[in-house]
């Protein structure tokens, strides 16, 4: 079967592999759309991948759609609640790191019954697709954040997942939510999502602006959904005396990530940072569809380049390698 993979030495390309078969609890699946992710684009660049690994972790099949975590369920780990962990450090998120991904004609699944979720009547793939990774992830931020109903909360990034982390914000029913971002299109969508205020970090110091909105106190909560490597010490210095941090930003760095002591009120100011991997499992996709077929939140906005056939996923790729200022999520049809 034709595949769109990693190669090798930093590059991503077409390759011919054999058709993936099913044992045990797993199923193969016919992808019918696929993603690509910036994680996807971090991943070649930093080279942590094997040669002619097939890239994707956001997509869906014929009936059914896939989560980016795929774990296996009977370790340890697993039963302990850290199942995105499964086997070591982000080990649950199998697609396109320890096995191949959904960027080809046929993929395996592993577990497919407790990994996967059939589409219900009313939700559009897209809107299915979307709801796997981008929703997952963005809600999740809200969650690690423990948004509560009324809370000052700000979202770091207005890309796909920033914006599906200001909607989870205000489906847990923040008052105030602080964006933070640059890119028209984003910010636009970030306006719709439920943002009520715009922090431009081109526009001075992120930390004195919000310092400055919430009357030098401080956000209940912040989401870090976007930055570099000094993203989480602006977060832990933007929250209040007792806010929280939740994280869902995926640091590439094999270095420090910088926090202020003062900031962080010299290890006594009561802040709590939580991060990880958004949830992956059938229960937590039903969930999440459940969303969009009762029409709590629409992520299908955050399409803003759409294409039609196999061919093009590399298309999608480069697109997403480029970033330009218009983009905030390229799908591809692949049937």
């Amino acid at each position: 079967m034709k595949a769109f993979a990693y190669l090798s030495d930093g590059t991503a390309g077409w390759i011919e592999k054999e058709r993936p078969h099913a044992t045990g609890y797993d199923g193969v699946i016919r992808p019918l759309m696929a993603a690509p992710c910036t994680s996807d684009v971090h991943n070649v660049a930093i080279q942590c991948l094997q040669p002619n690994r097939i890239l994707g972790h956001e997509g869906l099949g014929e009936v059914v759609v896939v989560p980016p975590v795929t774990p296996d369920w009977r370790t340890v780990p697993s039963q302990l609640g850290a199942h995105q962990h499964c086997s070591g450090l982000i080990t649950g998120q199998k697609l396109s790191n320890s096995e191949d991904g959904l960027m080809a004609e046929y993929a395996l699944i592993r577990d497919l019954d407790a990994n996967a979720a059939r589409i219900p009547q009313g939700v559009s793939l897209e809107g299915a697709v979307m709801a796997a990774d981008m929703l997952n992830t963005g809600l999740y931020g809200a969650e690690l954040a423990e948004v509560q109903p009324g809370d000052t909360v700000v979202v770091m990034g207005v890309g796909p997942v920033g914006l599906m982390a200001i909607a989870g914000a205000r489906l847990r029913g923040a008052g105030r939510i602080i964006a933070i971002g640059s890119r028209p299109a984003g910010v636009a969508l970030a306006k719709e999502y439920g943002a009520t205020d715009i922090v431009n970090y081109k526009e001075g110091d992120v930390l004195r602006q919000v310092h400055l909105l919430t009357q030098k106190q401080g956000a209940d909560c912040c989401i870090c959904a976007g930055g570099g490597d000094e993203a989480l010490g602006q977060a832990v210095a933007m929250v209040r005396w007792g806010g929280t941090v939740g994280n869902v930003n995926y640091f590439t760095t094999y270095g420090n990530l910088p926090i202020n002591n003062v900031r962080y009120g010299f290890g006594m100011g009561n802040k709590t940072i939580r991060g990880g991997e958004c949830p992956g499992g059938r229960a937590r996709m039903e969930r999440l569809l459940r969303l969009l077929q009762y029409g709590r939140v629409d992520p299908v906005p955050l399409i803003t380049h759409r294409f039609s056939g196999l061919s093009h996923l590399e298309t999608a790729f480069r697109l997403m390698e480029a970033k330009p200022p218009e983009l905030v999520k390229a799908i591809v049809h692949l049937s």
